[in-house]
């Protein structure tokens, strides 16, 4: 299973490519739907990237916005999921 700390970083790289704002803008608690930095469309492309880079499966119950409004909660929701996969 992949560290924490290894999920945080590569989804901080996947959300620091995706906007367009100065990387050291985007800490992991930055709340990055509240402070402008991802719209519905960069929600659509992060669920796409999640679901590919860590074969994990999105389903209806899982749009919260408690699962997706930082890093941090991202990668929460993420180790939920594959740890339910294993």
């Amino acid at each position: 299973m992949i560290r924490e700390n290894q999920l945080k970083e590569r989804i901080h790289q996947f959300i620091k490519e995706n906007t367009y704002t100065e990387p050291e803008n985007i800490q992991h608690d930055t709340l990055i739907f509240k402070e402008g930095y991802f719209d519905s469309m960069g929600f659509i492309t992060l669920i796409t990237f999640l679901e590919d880079e860590f074969q994990v499966k999105t389903e209806d119950r899982d749009f919260i916005e408690e699962n997706f409004e930082s890093i941090n909660a991202i990668a929460g929701y993420v180790n939920q999921k594959l740890a339910v996969k294993t």
